[in-house]
C-alpha cells in the first residue's frame, strides 16, 4: 500500500503543477471569448448575449435556431475547460444542458428542466455510467506492458490486451423528470501474454458478458448488471506446466452487482458498490464483493490544449479472500482535441501510468498475490 501511495504521489507531483499553471486559460472571461470566437469563425454566428459562470456556458433559446443547436452544443462543447452546454428560456425555467463528454440536444428535450440530458430512443450516443478508468476489468479497447515486482504465474513481464464495449440499446426518461435511464449490453476480453517465454505464449483470458441498466439524474448517475465470467489458460502456457504441480482451475460464474457514482466539481468523482456470484464453479466460491473508488479528471489541461491530466484508484474486497484490499491505480492524460485526430468511433486515447497490488485479476489466479507496475494506452469513451 505504501508503494501504491508514493507512485500516485509522484505522479501527482508530476502532472498537477503543470496543470494548475495552466487554469488561468481556463477562467470564465477566457472561456466566454474563445467560445464567441469559435461561433463567428465556425458558424458564422454572432452571440452577443453567451455568458459563463464556473464552466458552464449559457445561451438563450431565442439566439439560436433549431436547427443549429446541436452544431453549437458540439462546437462549444470542443472549448478547453467547458463543463456543459446549456441553452435556457429566458421567459420559463425550462432549459436543456448538454454536458460536453456525452450526446447531444434532440429537440423533444428541450422541455426537460434543469440537469443534463443525452440523446434518447434506439441506440442512442453517449453513456450515462462513466467508465471506471481504474478499474482493471472495465470493458475497453487497451493495451498495456506490466513488469510484476516479483514471478508472478508465469513471469515478470506481461503484456495485457483488453478488446471489449459498452453499447446502450435504448435510453428515455423516468416519466416527466430530467432523470434518464438506458439498457445494453457490455462485453469484454482480457488476455495475459507472457513475454518471457519465446514466443510471447498466451497465459490466461477471461470472457465477461453482461446486460446492464444505467440512470443519471444531474451528477449522479447508477450502473448494475447481469454478467457472466469465465476463464481460459492458453494452450503454450498448460503444455510447460504438465510436469510440475500446477492445477488449473475451471473457473466460471454468474454474478449480479451495482456501482454508484456521483460527479463533484473540478473534475472529482466517487463511486462505490457492490455485488454477489451464483452459478459458481468451484462451487466453494464465496460469494459477495465490493468495490469503490476515486476519480479526478482535471479541467486544466497541461502542456498541450489536448492534453488532460488524470488520477484514478480502484480498490476490490473479496469475501473469498477475506476481505484483503485490491488496489488498482492508474494516471496519466487523457487526449481530447477538436479535430478529433485521436479518437476512434468517439472514445478518446488515454495513456496510463499504472499500479496494482492484490490477488490476481486474471481469473485462474485468483489465489496468487501479485504486485505490477505498468504503462497502458486505453480507448474510452
Amino acid at each position: 500500500m505504501m508503494v501504491c501511495l508514493q507512485f500516485i504521489a509522484v505522479l501527482g507531483v508530476i502532472l498537477l503543477p503543470a496543470s494548475f499553471a495552466h487554469a488561468a486559460t481556463s477562467d470564465d472571461a477566457y472561456i466566454a471569448g474563445y467560445a464567441a470566437a469559435m461561433l463567428k469563425h465556425d458558424l458564422k454566428l454572432d452571440m452577443p448575449s453567451l455568458t459563463v459562470r464556473d464552466g458552464v456556458i449559457t445561451l438563450p433559446v431565442d439566439s439560436v435556431a433549431a436547427a443549429d443547436r446541436n452544431k453549437v452544443v458540439q462546437t462549444l462543447s470542443e472549448v478547453p475547460g467547458v463543463n456543459k452546454v446549456t441553452i435556457s428560456e429566458a421567459t420559463s425555467r425550462q432549459s436543456v444542458a448538454v454536458s460536453p463528454k456525452f450526446g447531444q440536444v434532440t429537440e423533444n428535450e428541450t422541455s426537460r428542466a434543469g440537469a443534463a440530458t443525452y440523446a434518447t430512443g434506439l441506440l442512442p450516443a453517449g453513456h450515462l455510467f462513466k467508465p471506471l478508468v481504474a478499474d482493471p476489468r472495465w470493458a475497453h479497447f487497451s493495451a498495456a506492458y506490466r513488469n510484476y515486482q516479483s514471478k508472478n504465474f508465469d513471469g515478470r513481464d506481461i503484456a495485457s490486451v483488453s478488446l471489449g464495449e459498452t453499447i446502450p440499446l435504448y435510453r428515455s426518461y423516468f416519466g416527466q423528470s430530467a432523470a434518464q435511464w438506458e439498457t445494453g449490453i457490455q462485453a469484454g476480453v482480457f488476455s495475459d501474454f507472457n513475454l518471457d517465454a519465446a514466443s510471447s505464449d498466451l497465459v490466461n483470458t477471461d470472457f465477461i458478458a453482461s446486460a446492464y441498466s444505467s440512470m443519471r439524474t444531474g451528477q449522479f448517475s447508477a450502473f448494475g448488471r447481469l454478467y457472466h465470467q469465465s476463464s481460459h489458460l492458453g494452450d503454450e502456457f498448460l503444455l510447460r506446466k504438465i510436469n510440475t504441480k500446477f492445477e488449473r482451475v475451471n473457473l466460471s460464474y454468474e454474478g449480479v452487482d451495482l456501482k454508484l457514482s456521483y460527479e463533484f466539481s473540478h473534475g472529482v468523482r466517487l463511486y462505490g458498490g457492490g455485488g454477489g456470484l451464483f452459478h459458481k464453479e468451484p462451487t466453494a466460491l464465496k460469494v459477495w464483493s465490493a468495490q469503490y473508488g476515486v476519480e479526478f479528471r482535471s479541467p486544466w489541461f497541461v502542456i498541450f490544449p489536448s492534453m488532460w491530466p488524470i488520477v484514478a484508484a480502484d480498490i476490490k474486497h473479496y469475501d473469498e479472500n477475506n476481505w484483503s484490499a485490491d488496489v488498482s491505480a492508474r494516471a496519466g492524460v487523457e487526449f481530447e482535441d477538436k479535430n478529433k485526430s485521436l479518437q476512434v468511433l468517439g472514445r478518446k486515447l488515454q495513456i496510463l501510468a499504472e499500479y496494482y497490488n492484490g490477488y490476481s485479476p486474471s481469473g485462474q489466479f485468483y489465489k496468487d498475490k501479485v504486485e505490477y507496475l505498468g504503462l497502458g494506452a486505453h480507448y474510452h469513451f
